[in-house]
């Protein structure tokens, strides 16, 4: 297209945000227009995209970071042909794909956006995937907003994009200078970010964001550079072309107020059609597996600890799937995803101290057909969890692991303790969350984590605990095991990880006291089995919860949501991390929390009316 064309594809893009929103009656048409000319630009000479096969290997990726502008994300798509007037005019309406922010609901969509400072670090792991794992030559056009330039997670993506040369990202900050508010913190300032960017080892040009061939000649010279990504700094306006909202405030998230006299001054209504340029020719190669790791086996009765199983299933797991990768957060050593590394030193990434861009690259990966793995301490992951949610709306099928769980991790105390992680990971749309015992059990699920449909999340013990389980059983997602029970139980005592050792011991004393107890393995936290927690309520009328966890959103609150449905409700009493816990050993942390074996046996006394007073 000439210059001349380009510039009246943006005035269309332009018209068509305003048409949208105005269908709606809601939505972002100023911060659309902004950038219209940036993806004018984008779609006619740069963007090699097939729309009839948005699985194609060779097509490059285009994140609209700044979601809120989805109206010019599917004026894109009119003009390229794939959605036609009617449905461009049901935005944001029940049941249409286009939503007020990007999901995958629609094919051309790898990543849900709309959470400021994802799409960078989303990205990233795009980039990463085309670089180190597909080896094809697609580029990956992120664009984003200048306000969500103040997120710690661009920064995290920024760090790593240039410490990994990715040259085939490019980052299109649109600087209108306006956030939902007011102005941003740098306005149009381009040089304060284009410092920074610098600073970090990457490529940049400021350009006019309303100059297509300013902007032609920027994507150009992006594609161009060697061994850094690239960055283009657009100076824009907000609600360009109409002045009425043209560099206004007040305007952030509403339709036009004179949408048909901004049509007009907008030049009215154009139908262009973009002949977008296919991508080459690709075949991707599946990855083989260079070295075959046998599955990990543990006799019964050896003391292994489950993160330890963990990393050693993992490198089993990598061995027979070439799509499994390891992510990790510098911690490969005490996740044990170390074992992955040695194993399948090309699939495992390091991300450093950086959990948002961690998870964000796991996106990423996952959206190019891999099976990640990403891993830390489960208290550390608290800080990834908008990133963790946001993969549940891009139903994307992440598995996270999380090791150190708990006191019962010892002498480091409180801010190393993953205490909330269950509650995170069980409000999480489609998730599931594994809680194993045992290194055998740890061993098999994570196999069944591999076939997940949606997020997923192993928690894992640091300290050594008994091998309950022959190396052989199974341990189906949503179920549990009754490792005691009889005719005469009184109470049931339902546990996962730690505490279940802690259950066997309280229910041996209690035996030889005559007191019979049922211990049921919750190592399926979510799903969890509420027919076998039905049938011990029937039998025993009292469940006792052990976990080492806060009490909120965790095993407690699974077992009591398997009685929601309007049955008679057994006695129920839960033992929790209701403390702040200091430095102490294991053992201590976890009589101090009240969870060890000599709390269940008191609490079971106290149900059954048994209680020794001394």
């Amino acid at each position: 297209m000439r210059n001349e064309e380009l510039a009246e594809l943006g005035q269309q893009l332009r018209v068509d945000a305003v048409r949208a929103a105005e269908a709606a009656g809601s939505g972002h048409p100023t911060s659309s227009m902004s950038a219209a000319d940036l993806a004018a630009v984008l779609l006619a000479h740069h963007l090699r995209y097939d729309f009839d096969q948005p699985d194609h290997p060779g097509n490059d990726r285009l994140i609209l970071s700044k979601g809120h502008a989805s109206p010019l994300l599917y004026a894109l798509y009119r003009a390229a042909g794939v959605i036609d007037e009617a449905e461009l005019l049901t935005f944001r309406h029940d049941g249409s794909p286009l939503e007020g922010h990007p999901t995958p609901r629609l094919p051309w969509v790898d990543v849900a956006t709309g959470s400021l400072g994802q799409g960078l670090p989303v990205g990233v792991g795009m980039a990463l995937a085309g670089r180190r794992l597909d080896r094809v030559p697609y580029r990956i056009w992120v664009v984003c907003g200048d306000s969500e330039m103040a997120e710690g997670s661009v920064w995290e993506a920024v760090e790593h994009a240039a410490y990994e040369k990715l040259d085939n990202l490019t980052l299109i900050v649109d600087v209108n200078r306006l956030g939902q508010r007011g102005p941003t913190r740098e306005g149009w300032d381009l040089d304060a970010y284009a410092q920074r960017l610098r600073a970090f080892g990457w490529h940049t040009t400021e350009v006019d964001g309303h100059d297509v061939a300013a902007i032609d000649a920027a994507y150009r010279l992006a594609a161009a550079t060697s061994h850094k990504p690239s960055a283009v700094l657009a100076r824009t306006h907000k609600g360009r072309g109409v002045a009425e909202v043209d560099d206004q405030e007040g305007f952030h998230g509403k339709p036009l107020p004179h949408p048909a006299r901004a049509i007009e001054e907008l030049g009215g209504v154009r139908s262009a059609h973009v002949p977008v340029a296919p991508p080459p020719d690709t075949v991707l190669t599946p990855i083989t597996p260079a070295g075959r790791v046998a599955t990990p086996h543990y006799r019964v009765g050896d003391e292994v600890a489950t993160r330890d199983a963990f990393g050693a299933a993992l490198a089993a797991l990598g061995s027979v799937r070439g799509d499994v990768v390891a992510l990790d957060g510098e911690v490969g050593d005490s996740t044990r995803a170390a074992a992955f590394a040695r194993a399948h030193p090309e699939r495992y990434f390091e991300f450093y101290i950086a959990e948002q861009q961690l998870v964000a690259a796991a996106v990423g990966l996952r959206a190019r057909g891999y099976l990640p793995f990403a891993t830390t301490f489960a208290a550390f992951l608290t800080r990834a969890h908008d990133f963790i949610r946001m993969a549940a709306v891009s139903d994307a099928g992440i598995q996270l692991c999380g090791s150190h769980a708990g006191v019962s991790i010892g002498a480091d105390g409180p801010s190393q303790m993953g205490l909330e992680d269950l509650a995170m990971l069980r409000a999480v749309h489609g998730s599931t969350v594994l809680y194993p015992c045992d290194a055998n059990q740890t061993a098999r699920l994570v196999q069944h984590m591999a076939h997940l449909p949606g997020v997923g999340y192993l928690r894992t013990t640091r300290g050594a605990t008994p091998v309950l389980y022959g190396p052989d059983e199974d341990f189906p997602v949503g179920g549990s095991r009754v490792l005691r029970s009889g005719d005469r139980d009184r109470v049931t005592v339902v546990a996962a990880g730690i505490t279940v050792h802690e259950a066997l011991k309280a229910a041996d004393t209690l035996a030889g006291a005559g007191i019979g107890v049922r211990v049921i393995d919750l190592y399926s936290v979510k799903p969890v089995d509420a027919e076998t927690l039905q049938a011990a309520a029937d039998a025993t009328d009292c469940l006792l919860t052990v976990e080492d966890h806060r009490p909120e959103g965790g095993i407690g609150d699974a077992v009591a949501e398997a009685f929601a449905d309007g049955r008679p409700q057994p006695r129920l009493v839960r033992l929790a991390v209701r403390t702040m816990p200091g430095s102490a050993t294991p053992e201590q942390q976890l009589s101090h929390a009240g969870i060890d074996a000599g709390a269940i046996t008191a609490a079971v006394r106290l149900l059954v009316g048994e209680a020794v007073v001394r």
